[in-house]
């Protein structure tokens, strides 16, 4: 099974907000925080490039306004083009000026996240994680505990990002075994979150610029694919030039 993403910065987003629908704009509009706004613009923008390019879709405003992204009853995010649902599987995270987008074939439950790598205190570990994920992070050498217990914390989310229920389940529920990094494979390293009542998720995480990325599906993928983007139109750009 083929899954795409694209990752994008806050520096990507045009200050325009032509991109937008109609709703999404009066969304927008409603919000008082300036942080809070800067994150949603780039959350959306970075999931309607991702749709855009998988959809073959052509990068301009006139047809990303009619992308949407909408929360489902679960929060899990659906993408609908011109208010119609379209038969993609999507997932979303964002986080330090970065949001990252997973795009595959509807049907499939999807999840991915993008974490800073950072220490994490051990009340956090006892906290979050297993007594074999702690036990796991305690073996490994001191210089790579940062980015382990990132890991291991960035494929929960994706699980249960999948699972549609976020934060809402015990994290120490879903159960993580990441492949060494020496078995990469086009930047990305093969891991398995176990659910409890054995349900299997296979997935993938790359470690990048201080950057940790996951993807989790209930089906097998194949190492994630980079979505190219093509040039994005403005407003007063033509689509002939």
């Amino acid at each position: 099974m083929e899954v795409h993403w694209l990752e994008q910065s806050e520096a990507d987003v045009p200050a325009e907000n032509a991109w937008l629908s109609p709703d999404e704009t009066a969304r927008l509009n409603g919000m008082r925080i300036a942080k809070r706004r800067t994150d949603w613009r780039l959350g959306r923008w970075t999931a309607k490039r991702a749709l855009a390019s998988y959809l073959n879709l052509p990068a301009h405003p006139g047809v990303l306004n009619r992308i949407e992204v909408r929360a489902a009853p679960s929060g899990a995010p659906e993408a609908f083009l011109a208010d119609k649902p379209s038969a993609v599987t999507i997932s979303l995270s964002h986080g330090a000026g970065r949001a990252f987008c997973a795009v595959a074939p509807a049907g499939l439950e999807l999840g991915c996240d993008l974490e800073v790598i950072e220490p994490r205190s051990e009340a956090f570990l006892s906290d979050y994680f297993t007594a074999e994920e702690q036990a796991l992070v305690a073996r490994a050498p001191a210089t790579d505990r940062a980015r382990l217990s990132t890991l291991l914390w960035s494929a929960k989310e994706s699980a249960l990002k999948a699972l549609h229920t976020g934060l809402r389940l015990d994290t120490r529920s879903v159960i993580v075994s990441p492949d060494d990094a020496t078995f990469a494979l086009n930047g990305w390293s093969r891991l398995q979150v176990c659910y409890n009542g054995g349900r299997i998720f296979h997935g993938w995480w790359q470690h990048i610029d201080n950057f940790m990325r996951t993807v989790v599906a209930n089906s097998p993928l194949d190492s994630p694919i980079p979505l190219t983007i093509p040039v994005y139109f403005s407003d007063r750009a033509s689509l002939c030039t």
